[in-house]
């Protein structure tokens, strides 16, 4: 080779070790801004927790559940192909102490003899009917049931397959009531999880629009009767690493957000909105996957575009353990949750991407959808280049043995540090595990989280994000559940 040759070779390498300097540096400030973001909305939700335990033993469950200014609500709860669990979950529901609520179950035309299930345990019987049109439905209803005789406050739709979304909206045209739960059909609810989130509503009737509750691992814990009657850690691996998730992200995550007028999520597995403000929004979204975020946000737009400032109005997360969810127990399970979820969260702020840094739409605009584009949506990305680019860079000479040790700090010793703060402030708010077992069975999730399951999720997620991107098919694919106790089954999620 010649001089000029080599020359110009040696300047390739020198600017390609340039480069990647530079980008070892951006992934290290990115993990240092991401985790400390994280802890500070930690801090937020703190708290948000001591104000709340100062205030727990003058909360007035009893005093509510006999009041007759306690608002009524409408429990909606969509199911397909629940056979095997739809009864004992609607008697469960059935059981919760509020003084007055209907449940509306919107058979999503189930395959399997759901509808049979429920008209067997509970004598239900087929009568005319008139759906409202609040909101627009594509599977119109084919039949209503309700129970033969007896004050039993159920009402059965069956319709014609048109998803989850669609089911909730027919729920809403049918709800008689001022304020909807909507439930998923296999989720646990504490037996005062109605009164604890609808305890927003009541001290502050004019501007609580909506509300979500803290939903947890139900893996591991001891159910008894359609209840969570003890708390345990997963004895798997990856049901731990979920557990601080959920600790981290969806309990403190939201209850700081919250604190701050910045709640996006409100899980569907349990949330309560006012019915009206539903229905000005448009009901669900049946087009995205992630249905239940997407309606709390598209309420934030639907507000403020109406005139409506940050202090009018109010979405709300109560911090109390008020459901429980089973997880994912195998990795190929959880792959296809995180991969919809993402997806969703994508098609989520590419629909409402002009609120994206828009003073209009006030902190929601200017703090809460950018934290998620930056910190949640390009998450995944930066996680998996730093894992490429920070040992190719070691590999090449452009960076140097102290460097990786400052990106395993910043990426990975900081963000257990989070963990175990998360793990901290839980205990010392409701002390939920009994036993020195499942604490340690915590700190060992921390590790595995962010040595494991961290990069098998961030994979997952980038593939969520390429689907909404090319407008892949949205397909669920099948959702194996083990149960809480009784025998195993698999449920066929929604096409």
């Amino acid at each position: 080779m010649s001089a000029a040759g080599v020359e110009m070779w040696e300047g390739l390498l020198g600017t390609l070790h340039g480069l990647i300097a530079l980008c070892d540096t951006a992934v290290i400030l990115y993990f240092l801004a991401i985790n400390t973001g994280h802890l500070v909305l930690i801090l937020f939700a703190l708290t948000e927790l001591v104000r709340r335990l100062r205030r727990a033993p003058f909360a007035g469950y009893e005093d509510a559940s006999s009041s007759p200014f306690t608002p009524p609500i409408s429990v909606i709860m969509p199911a397909y192909n629940e056979a095997a669990g739809i009864t004992e979950a609607v008697r469960a529901m059935l059981l919760l102490h509020y003084p007055v609520f209907e449940i509306i179950v919107v058979d999503d035309g189930s395959t399997d003899g759901t509808l049979d299930a429920l008209a067997d345990a509970f004598h239900l019987a087929e009568v005319d009917h008139v759906v409202p049109e609040d909101v627009p439905v594509r599977g119109s209803v084919t039949s209503l049931h309700l129970p033969r005789g007896g004050p039993v406050p159920l009402v059965v739709a069956r319709k014609g397959n048109g998803g989850k979304a669609d089911a909730l909206n027919v729920g809403i045209n049918l709800a008689r009531y001022p304020l909807l739960c909507m439930v998923d059909a296999d989720s646990i609810l504490d037996s005062q999880s109605l009164l604890a989130v609808a305890k927003p509503f009541s001290d502050d009737p004019l501007r609580v629009v909506a509300t979500g509750g803290v939903v947890g691992v139900a893996n591991g814990c001891t159910v008894q009767a359609g209840r969570v009657v003890e708390a345990h850690v997963p004895a798997d691996l990856l049901g731990r690493a979920q557990v601080i998730e959920y600790l981290r992200g969806f309990f403190l995550g939201r209850t700081g957000w919250s604190k701050v007028g910045g709640l996006l999520i409100i899980a569907g597995a349990f949330g309560l909105f006012r019915r009206d403000a539903v229905v000005a929004a448009g009901g669900m979204d049946p087009e995205c996957i992630g249905e239940d975020a997407e309606l709390v946000v598209r309420l934030h737009r639907h507000l403020r575009e109406q005139g409506r400032r940050h202090s009018d109005y109010r979405v709300v997360f109560v911090t109390e353990p008020i459901a429980w969810s089973e997880a994912p127990s195998s990795l190929r399970v959880l792959g296809r949750q995180r991969r919809r979820w993402h997806r969703g969260l994508t098609e989520i702020l590419i629909k409402h991407r002009r609120m994206i840094g828009n003073p209009r739409y006030g902190r929601i605009g200017m703090v809460a959808l950018p934290f998620y584009v930056l910190f949640e949506l390009v998450a995944p990305l930066v996680e998996l280049a730093g894992l490429v680019l920070v040992p190719l860079g070691a590999l090449i000479g452009a960076v140097e043995v102290d460097f990786m040790w400052r990106f395993l700090l910043a990426a990975y010793a900081y963000a257990m540090v989070v963990s175990l703060v998360s793990v901290a402030v839980e205990e010392y708010a409701y002390h939920r595990f009994s036993r020195w077992r499942d604490v340690w069975g915590a700190l060992v999730g921390v590790v595995v989280e962010n040595i494991g399951y961290r990069q098998f999720t961030a994979w997952w997620r980038l593939r969520g994000m390429w689907d909404a991107l090319h407008r892949a098919p949205q397909v669920w694919g099948s959702m194996t559940r083990t149960g809480f106790g009784p025998p195993e089954r698999s449920r066929e999620d929604r096409p």
